[in-house]
């Protein structure tokens, strides 16, 4: 519920309140625990720095002839990782703390508590990932053309995706409460999507991030701005984000409506 200015009676919350509750609760997590947000930032530059100092050392200029590439794949892992975990992770939690059914029991339901939450984090992954990004083009001395509309437009269908994927894996976490090993598995399967040859084999485009991947590469490496892409490829990376995030949101619907019929909604 929340109350007029004016003092009036409450009034049923909507969507907004709903929205606006989510992003100043991930703010708060991001302000009072800032040691975390840092510590992800530091693993994700230490991975990176392995690549790089490791690759130059065993690969030397055919790791520098391809750099940017691989700085733009390793940017867009970043938040294909932040948004599946957003979504995925919240869930399992859920079902640990034993919180789940007051989520489902809220008139708005948990799927629109859960997706507003993984777009608060997608927004916090957004800030993060900018950050690694600028200290990798720093480390390696690389420039890239950062056109703000294209890339965010791009990035954000590409990882909707993802979040298909991250309410998928969340449905399956109500079911069958531990599998994050699995879930973690997964995570490293979206280096192989975002390396996916999409030109040599085109059908490709199909899987989540491939064809995100290949139209981010051309915008940051090429320069290439959004109203220069084909509109056939655009059509194609929103349908593509739209397909799999319907397609991960039916199975969390159907398997929180197992889980009910079994009687493990609550269980841990």
């Amino acid at each position: 519920m929340s109350t007029d200015t004016d003092g009036s009676a409450p009034r049923p919350a909507g969507y907004y309140h709903l929205a606006r509750a989510v992003l100043y609760r991930e703010f708060l997590l991001f302000v009072r625990y800032p040691a975390n947000a840092i510590g992800g930032v530091v693993i994700s530059l230490f991975f990176f720095g392995v690549l790089f100092y490791g690759g130059r050392m065993l690969a030397g200029q055919a790791l520098t002839d391809s750099i940017e590439g691989i700085i733009v794949g390793y940017f867009l892992w970043t938040l294909a990782v932040g948004a599946y975990s957003s979504i995925s992770n919240d869930i399992g939690s859920e079902v640990q703390w034993g919180t789940l059914e007051r989520h489902v029991m809220t008139p708005f339901g948990f799927a629109p508590v859960a997706l507003l939450k993984g777009a608060a984090k997608v927004v916090r992954t957004f800030l993060i990932s900018s950050v690694i990004l600028a200290v990798m083009l720093l480390l390696t001395g690389t420039t890239l053309q950062l056109h703000v509309l294209t890339i965010v437009v791009i990035a954000s269908l590409s990882i909707l995706s993802v979040l298909g994927l991250g309410f998928a894996a969340g449905g399956i976490t109500v079911l069958y409460k531990r599998i994050g090993s699995w879930l973690n598995l997964l995570q490293f399967g979206f280096v192989v999507l975002i390396s996916a040859p999409v030109l040599e084999m085109p059908w490709l485009k199909l899987l989540p991030l491939a064809h995100g991947s290949a139209l981010l590469q051309r915008a940051m490496v090429d320069g290439v701005r959004l109203w220069e892409f084909q509109p056939t490829e655009l059509a194609l990376l929103v349908g593509v984000a739209v397909g799999y995030l319907g397609l991960g949101y039916a199975v969390f619907q159907l398997s929180t409506q197992r889980a009910r019929r079994l009687g493990v909604l609550g269980d841990y």
